[in-house]
């Protein structure tokens, strides 16, 4: 197999699948001010385009991970069928982001269908904070559903936007209690995207202020950058794992090797572009060649530089 790459030497292996655009929760960050959260949730695509569209992205690109997206996707009806159906392709690394507002009762299910990893979108372990965060109260409900995944054995890492003046103060809060179960947290900067394209740098609080942050409490050393990883880490002197993705402060752009597949059939190459690549009638392999090569096109080659594209359309 003739491997996809770009002059910079960049492939594509990861597949990132936003299943639906409609979510249970309104974060300050993603979807405000956007209407669209209150999409009609019966309009989802059937997992068998899905199955269809993934297996020829994975003949042509030999893909290692698949990570499952939204919206939410712990809304999407047909999740179980998706993720069997993934399973049957051979894609060795089956993940998924969700808020976990649902995974209480849902992730034994998962387990089961062949999910193997969870980043768990949690940006304050505070009732009024995640409220002022998400919208939503009863944060509670996200924590239990942290405990049922840890229990039943999926991999489980925690995701926190931190936003200057809104959740800075629920840094040492969220690192306390990823330690106290033993899971990895990654704090992230605020990206410039949807309807904060043009206003990121007023919520952003960078790697160094998150750092100094920690350091009140934790003596910690950093470790080495894994290739294509999104995050840099840091190791405490207890032995307990943190992570920061800075896509301001240290951008990652050189050697990322995502894909973005939404749930109208169109793939990018990169979140600061907002031209869609549709893939959705393709059936010929040297045509999704093509539109392949138009995705690696669109990749950055120093930094993220923001888009209008919603996380709620594109996944987290």
């Amino acid at each position: 197999m003739m491997e996809l790459r770009d002059t910079y030497g960049r492939t594509f292996k990861t597949l990132r699948v936003s299943l639906l655009t409609t979510c249970n929760l309104g974060c300050v960050y993603c979807t405000m001010g956007d209407p669209t959260i209150n999409a009609d949730k019966k309009a989802q695509t059937p997992a068998t385009v899905f199955l269809d569209q993934v297996a020829k992205l994975h003949a042509q690109l030999n893909l290692q991970t698949i990570r499952f997206t939204g919206g939410e996707p712990l809304l999407y009806r047909e999740l179980p069928a998706v993720l069997e159906g993934v399973s049957k392709l051979g894609i060795p690394e089956i993940k998924m982001t969700t808020n976990a507002f649902l995974l209480d009762r849902m992730a034994p299910m998962l387990k089961e269908a062949g999910l193997q990893s969870l980043n768990v979108s949690l940006d304050a372990v505070d009732e009024e904070v995640f409220y002022l965060m998400s919208k939503r109260e009863k944060v509670e409900k996200v924590l239990k559903g942290i405990d049922s995944a840890i229990a039943c054995g999926l991999e489980v890492k925690l995701n926190s936007v931190i936003l200057k003046g809104l959740n800075d103060n629920q840094i040492l809060p969220l690192l306390d209690f990823a330690f106290q179960r033993d899971i990895p947290i990654r704090f992230l900067e605020v990206m410039a995207m949807g309807h904060l394209h043009n206003q990121g740098m007023k919520y952003m609080f960078p790697q160094e202020k998150i750092l100094e942050t920690i350091a009140t409490k934790y003596n910690f050393t950093r470790q080495l950058r894994a290739p294509s990883a999104t995050a840099n880490y840091w190791r405490t002197s207890e032995g307990k794992m943190f992570g920061i993705v800075a896509n301001e402060s240290e951008p990652f752009c050189q050697d990322c090797n995502r894909l973005r597949l939404d749930a109208q059939g169109n793939i990018y190459g990169c979140l600061s572009n907002n031209n869609p690549v549709s893939i959705k009638n393709v059936v010929a392999r040297e045509e999704l060649t093509q539109k392949l090569q138009e995705a690696m096109d669109q990749k950055q080659k120093v930094r993220f530089t923001g888009s209008e594209l919603s996380m709620l359309h594109i996944g987290g």
